[in-house]
């Protein structure tokens, strides 16, 4: 990537930050400030194996949906890489798909490259992670960095320790032995041990398994039921996820018979049909 693009891209992510509510050096809730920015954001478990995230055009919407089975800090950067195409592509195309959101950079697609850069510029700015480590970390330049260091880094920025490695040995921080020797001491020591030593926000590294839907979605489903597209089960699960039952929506329902077999997973999935 040019160092132009990289600089064009810098400055993308921190017009999206400044508008953002955050700690001393991170951004508090990357979900909330999605929600804020006006994005439909969707978060549902569909599944290990299933896509990480999407970002599509719905008419006048733009939709980012992150799948809730994976760690919380895997769950935040794939949706910094959404909102990365959000600025960077969306204008050419009417949706991305993620398979494989890398924290290493490690696609050779070059608009995967740039949405992680943008992850990476968005979660992990380089003033403020240097910032971090002057006022922070005791003894930096004598001792370097220590797993337990790492782990006080991913509860600040909200990010997972490998990110943190990739992110600080890009900005030359650490170099790849450091890196080889932080990643043997949280392979021993283990993440969610290391955070708790600090005091550390565990839930990163917890499978969030959250479901976080628009409200309009309802009239969707609805839509949908009505139509025939989807089943009375779909129906019910879906509203089960506002904590409403058939009868609170009785008056929008044109009752049929339905043995149409789609779930609510194929429905998300196929928002951008």
């Amino acid at each position: 990537m040019l160092d132009s693009r990289k600089r064009e891209i810098r400055i993308k992510a921190d017009s999206f930050r400044v508008q953002c509510k955050t700690s001393r050096y991170g951004i508090i809730d990357l979900f909330r400030e999605c929600e804020r920015s006006g994005y439909k954001l969707l978060r549902y478990p569909l599944g290990e194996s299933a896509d990480l995230g999407f970002t599509i055009k719905k008419d006048n919407d733009i939709v980012i949906f992150t799948n809730s089975c994976s760690r919380l800090s895997r769950e935040i950067f794939t949706l910094a890489h959404e909102i990365g195409h959000v600025f960077l592509h969306l204008e050419e195309t009417d949706s991305f798909i993620d398979n494989r959101v890398t924290i290493n950079g490690g696609s050779t697609d070059e608009k995967e490259q740039e949405a992680n850069y943008f992850a990476a510029c968005l979660l992990m700015p380089s003033e403020d992670v240097g910032r971090f480590i002057d006022l922070e970390i005791l003894n930096f330049q004598e001792k370097g960095l220590s797993a337990m260091d790492i782990a006080r880094i991913m509860s600040e920025f909200s990010v997972s320790f490998d990110m943190a490695l990739n992110r600080l040995e890009s900005l030359g921080v650490i170099d790849s032995n450091q890196k080889l020797r932080l990643d043997s001491e949280k392979t021993e020591k283990r993440v969610g041990n290391l955070l708790r030593s600090v005091g550390g926000n565990a839930r990163l590294n917890v499978f969030s398994n959250e479901i976080d839907i628009p409200y309009e979605y309802i009239d969707y489903v609805i839509y949908n039921y009505n139509h025939n597209a989807v089943p009375e089960e779909t129906l019910e699960r879906v509203l089960a996820c506002y904590q409403l039952g058939k009868e609170d929506v009785m008056d929008k329902l044109v009752e049929h018979s339905n043995d149409n077999d789609e779930d609510l997973d194929d429905l998300i999935g196929g928002l951008d049909d």
